[in-house]
């Protein structure tokens, strides 16, 4: 799920896979790391300095023990991954399938009546969530970039999932609840994470599309680019959202001047947590608030792809919040999950973020909403970490972004 407060009890019956045992590490800094000493040692894209201490560059946390287990492999680069009970996940592929993955590792046939993708760049079928009744009422969430007329955009979908009878599980009566506007013919920044709070409401993602001339409308409230949304289940807008009464505005916005969020996860606490790509450096993790400016294109940690500063190449103005922690060089940030199982008592309460482009997974300490401390796993398997969920047996599953991803499960030595 994808809240600590969404997950159900549930045994997971025993997978076949193979078991490997799984060193600590990473490309670069995390394969020399020393507790205590900042985790990254690499230089940095710039010359900014932080805005508090523990900013950026925590100290590396003490090699974690675990092992790493492939559930299911033969997926074509997959992008979310839903734990399910009894052992059983959704799994999105980015060309447009979804799957069920099960117990025994198998995959379904591909789920019927799923609408059309634009798979072209970041595009796809991009997240999937089990709505907060799946269990009564069978929806699902998921979000995509949709092909439109002058062309594409994320949209947010849900519909019911249907197992039996057929051959194949499909999805019934689907309804678009929520389009990302203005449309854009592009293919990059689509955001696309969803997440259910702990009341039931459902937080959607978006980027602002990357390029130079839709980057202002992060920075516009008649824009949704750039933005986290949050709506009801049904596509409704709540009554309490900030920007209700605001004329002009779109009603769905919950906090805007965002890069492109490809991760999102609610803490113990109930607060939204989000991480975003930032361009050279400055990825960003931050708690996104009710009506707040996270900044981007005005403030940074990062430089252009091109060496050039980003705007005038400040890191803070008056009215725009600071990222909780940030990333320089970057991790190129995806998929989010805070830990509440027991299955690793020593991780309850950290944060797990996918990294694709050294990859590994991040592990971060976090006391109050300040990190202190990283570590970087799984670095020794060369693989994009999509996605990392909690699975109901206290577990953690990942998923790589290859042309033969895997579903890995993360458990205890």
């Amino acid at each position: 799920m994808r809240s600590p407060f969404l997950l159900a009890a549930a045994s997971v019956v025993a997978l076949v896979a193979c078991g490997q045992a799984a060193s600590q590490g990473a490309p670069g800094a995390a394969a020399a790391a020393t507790p205590g000493q900042p985790l990254e040692t690499r230089q940095a894209n710039t010359h900014y300095q932080p805005a508090f201490p523990g900013q950026t560059r925590a100290p590396a946390l003490p090699a974690s023990s675990y092992r790493v287990e492939v559930v299911a492999s033969g997926l074509d680069h997959p992008w979310a991954v839903e734990p399910m009970q009894h052992g059983r996940f959704l799994v999105t592929e980015k060309v447009g399938r979804m799957r069920i993955v099960g117990a025994d590792g198998r995959l379904s046939p591909p789920i019927e009546g799923l609408p059309a993708v634009d798979a072209r760049g970041q595009g796809g079928l991009l997240d999937v969530a089990l709505g907060p009744d799946f269990y009564n009422d069978g929806m699902i969430y998921w979000a995509y970039s949709e092909p439109r007329e002058g062309g594409n955009g994320t949209t947010v979908a849900r519909g019911k999932l249907v197992e039996a009878p057929g051959p194949a599980p499909r999805v019934e009566n689907v309804q678009i609840i929520y389009r990302v506007t203005p449309t854009y013919d592009g293919d990059k920044h689509f955001g696309s994470r969803l997440a259910f709070s702990p009341d039931g409401k459902l937080f959607i993602t978006d980027g602002e599309r990357s390029d130079l001339a839709t980057r202002p409308q992060a920075q516009l409230l008649t824009s949704r680019l750039g933005k986290v949304a949050r709506i009801n289940p049904d596509g409704t807008v709540p009554a309490d959202n900030p920007f209700v009464h605001t004329p002009g505005a779109m009603p769905e916005i919950w906090s805007y001047g965002h890069r492109n969020l490809q991760g999102a996860a609610f803490d113990a606490f109930g607060r939204l947590w989000t991480v975003e790509h930032g361009p050279r450096g400055g990825d960003e993790l931050n708690t996104p608030e009710a009506g707040k400016n996270y900044g981007w294109g005005t403030i940074s940690y990062g430089i252009e792809y091109s060496g050039a500063p980003v705007g005038a190449g400040i890191t803070a103005q008056a009215g725009m919040e600071q990222p909780r922690y940030y990333w320089d060089p970057v991790i190129a940030p995806s998929g989010m999950q805070f830990y509440a199982g027991d299955q690793f008592p020593a991780w309850q309460g950290n944060l797990f973020i996918g990294g694709l482009k050294d990859m590994f997974l991040v592990r971060l300490t976090i006391q109050g909403d300040r990190v202190t401390g990283e570590e970087h796993l799984l670095g020794d398997r060369h693989k994009r970490i999509r996605d990392v969920r909690e699975g109901p047996d206290g577990f953690l599953y990942v998923v790589t972004d290859e042309q033969n991803g895997e579903l890995l499960r993360i458990r205890p030595k």
